[in-house]
């Protein structure tokens, strides 16, 4: 079930919302009870992806013109 972010337009809060595949409800803002909310974007986690330490894949060292390490 994905998570989504909201602003409330009244407020101007930001809150979360889980939501099921499909589901269109009704967004009521847990601060002020407002119904006038709208949907931001969100940034996603990265947790457990396989991403190297050392930066970019050109890096050769501890230096790397490419990446700035």
């Amino acid at each position: 079930m994905p998570i989504y972010e909201y602003k409330c337009q009244d407020c101007q809060k930001k809150f979360e919302v889980l939501h099921r595949a499909g589901e269109e409800k009704e967004v009521v803002c847990p601060y002020c009870g407002s119904k006038n909310a709208k949907r931001v974007m969100s940034v996603f986690a990265t947790t457990g992806l396989d991403v190297p330490s050392s930066g970019c894949s050109s890096c050769s060292g501890s230096s790397c013109s490419t990446c700035g390490l």
